[in-house]
């Protein structure tokens, strides 16, 4: 059950993408699928361990799912999907397709920053443990949005300049 509750909420994830990219009339990209999965897995998890950390024994009583879970499994979930992004989101910047659809290979060049922002999630997640609400995280975290704007800026540089 366990597994089924973070793959249904990470499934909601990669269903936006997909209807975004149709919307914009783009193509869907295995990455675009490979990448949100693995992500939104990282958010489902950070903020299920946030939860049973925060709520204890009273995590049942909040959602019955919470259970079922224990920070130790969580939290080799958590380094497994972390993993799985990090090596996602590096192998689609040295991928032959999006080298031809970008014209570069410098998109590796960003690669710093999502390690950072992942890293710097964990942090906030496992030593603060405030990752019950990713997006409050995602939105009020300065170097978190420092971060962001850095790959802006920096994939910006790279596509443009």
């Amino acid at each position: 059950m366990i597994i089924l509750d973070v793959l249904i909420i990470a499934s909601g994830f990669v269903l936006r993408a997909i209807g975004g990219t149709i919307a914009a009339r783009e193509s869907v990209s295995s990455w675009l699928i490979i990448c949100t999965i693995f992500l939104s897995l990282f958010l489902a998890l950070t903020k299920r361990r946030s939860e049973v950390k925060t709520l204890g024994e009273k995590a049942a009583e909040v959602r019955t799912t919470l259970a079922l879970y224990s920070v130790e499994l969580l939290d080799q979930m958590i380094n497994i999907v972390t993993a799985a992004c990090l090596m996602a989101y590096a192998l689609y910047t040295l991928d032959a397709g999006t080298v031809d659809k970008f014209a570069t290979r410098n998109l590796a060049f960003t690669l710093p920053f999502v390690i950072y922002g992942l890293f710097r999630y964990l942090y906030l997640v496992l030593h603060l443990n405030i990752g019950e609400t990713p997006e409050t995280v995602l939105t009020h975290d300065r170097p978190i949005l420092i971060c962001i704007l850095a790959y802006i800026l920096t994939v910006a540089s790279i596509l443009y300049f």
